[in-house]
Formats: structure tokens, C-alpha cells, sequence
């Protein structure tokens, strides 16, 4: 019913419900024991890793093969690469401010802040969002490949914007010279945010190869929820709020575009209007 083999697909959401449970499990544990839980930042991608894997072990005999393998392959590479991205960045620089607002915010403690304002809401996200790659490998008829061929597309140019935009701010961050300056060079030209356009290109891609069944096209508010938190939740106005005040900024957002790369805009601030 619906190219999708049901009752296999079912026992894994429940299963990879429990995985990313035991996951969270593990970060709470962390920050009991006094760690920072700047930590779920890694395990965010590293998460997506892990609900492809077990949904790719347990498929076994379900799904079609290649597109179980295509859909795992192409999220494992995007998890892992940005769980080791951002445990590099985030290593070794003590807690986030964004979560040491959220213990100022809120009562009850470290521990309990940390279960229902960050594990619970990100364990819910991280499932939901990882539906298609679920569905898609437990699809039981033949995938039309053309349209797993533009969904491969979409997703392989958003790893690359995402991991190419992170490295040159890395670069750009990791020079003296340019501190308190603000990056308007390589993608960071066309849009504020090319690591977040890139993320949103990533999971649409993964949603259209889930398309080959219409099980898998009813899923589409996981990359409507991807793409909305990136661009208008968490991820483009934390970021936008705490960049507001270094000098030039005001002028870099007028003229270049906050999501969607765009050509530079023309302004009255550089002389042209």
C-alpha cells in the first residue's frame, strides 16, 4: 500500500525514536556530570548519522537497495562532516552563550533546563526531520530514478555550499587581522548565510528522493521545519542578533541578501543610489 513496506517502517520509527532518545540521554548525562552543553551542537549531526544508519540496517529486505543505500550515504557524509565541523569549532571555548541565556532565562538548574529547553526540542526536531530519509528506505517499488537523480542533485550542491561557506569563515576566523570584521567575500558575497542555505538544500534534496513513493512526498513539512528554523528560528536571527553590533554590519545586510544567494545589491552606502 503506497510503495511503502508499513509494518517494517513503523517498528523503526520506534526504533530510531529510542536511538535518538539514548543519544540525548548521553548529553544530559554529559552536563550532569558538569560538561557544557554546547556538546548537542555535535551531536545534532551526528544524530542524522545515526537514524539513517539504523533505518539502513533495520530496511534489510524491504527496501529498495540502492536508494536505501543512496539516501544513507548522502546523510551520514552530511551528519558527520558537520558534527567534526562544529566539534572543531566549538572545542575547548567553554559554554555557547546561547545556552547560558537559556539557564539565565530559566529555573530549575542546569540539568533540568538542559532535558526540556534543549534535548527534548531537539530530539523531536531531529526526528521529524529525518522522516524522509526513514521513508524513503522502505520504499517497495521502483524508484524513478530521474527524480532520485535531482533529489542526489540538490543535496550534493547543498553539502558543498554548506561545507565550502563554513570553511572560508573558518579561514576568515582564524586570521588576527580580521577580527571584528565582517566576511563579504567567496559565498559570503551572495548571501549572509550559505552554511544555512546550504543545510536547507541538503534536506529538500533528501526529501525529493523520497518522492518515489507518496508516503514519502507527504513528509514534506520536515524540510518546511528545517528550512523555516534555519531561516526564521534559530539558526539566521540568533546569528543576525549577535552580529548586530560590529561595525559594517548594517551595511552588509543591505546589500547582500539573507538566505537565498542573490547578486550583491546595489546602495545608497557605497556611492551607486
Amino acid at each position: 500500500m503506497g510503495g511503502v513496506a508499513w509494518s517494517g517502517l513503523g517498528a523503526n520509527l520506534g526504533l530510531t525514536a529510542a536511538a535518538v532518545a539514548v543519544v540525548m540521554a548521553g548529553v544530559v548525562a554529559w552536563v550532569a556530570r558538569g560538561g557544557a552543553v554546547v556538546v548537542i551542537d555535535t551531536v545534532w549531526g551526528a544524530g542524522f548519522a545515526l537514524v539513517a544508519a539504523v533505518t539502513w540496517l533495520a530496511s534489510s529486505g524491504d527496501g529498495d537497495g540502492a536508494l536505501r543505500a543512496v539516501v544513507t550515504v548522502l546523510t551520514v557524509v552530511w551528519g558527520v562532516r558537520l558534527a567534526v565541523h562544529l566539534h572543531r569549532r566549538n572545542h575547548g571555548k567553554g559554554e555557547d552563550p546561547r545556552y547560558e541565556d537559556l539557564f539565565a532565562r530559566h529555573a530549575g538548574g542546569r540539568v533540568r533546563v538542559t532535558v526540556l529547553w534543549v534535548c527534548l526540542p531537539q530530539a523531536v526536531i531531529l526526528w521529524f526531520v529525518s522522516l524522509p530519509v526513514q521513508v524513503a528506505q522502505y520504499a517497495t517499488v521502483s524508484p524513478a530514478w530521474w527524480l532520485v537523480g535531482v533529489g542526489v542533485g540538490v543535496c550534493t550542491a547543498g553539502l558543498v555550499f554548506e561545507a565550502v561557506g563554513d570553511a572560508q569563515l573558518a579561514r576568515f576566523k582564524a586570521d588576527p587581522a580580521n577580527r571584528g570584521r565582517i566576511l563579504d567575500r567567496g559565498l559570503w558575497r551572495y548571501t549572509r548565510h550559505p552554511n544555512y542555505f546550504g543545510d536547507a538544500c541538503v534536506w529538500w534534496g533528501l526529501w525529493l528522493c523520497a518522492c518515489v513513493t507518496w508516503p514519502g512526498a507527504a513528509t514534506v513539512l520536515s524540510p518546511l521545519l528545517m528550512t523555516y528554523f534555519l531561516a526564521r528560528g534559530t539558526g539566521k536571527p540568533l546569528t543576525e542578533k549577535r552580529m548586530a553590533g560590529r561595525p559594517g554590519y548594517a551595511e552588509y545586510v543591505e546589500r547582500t541578501s539573507g538566505f537565498v544567494p542573490l547578486p550583491p545589491r546595489q546602495t545608497s552606502i557605497n556611492g551607486s543610489g
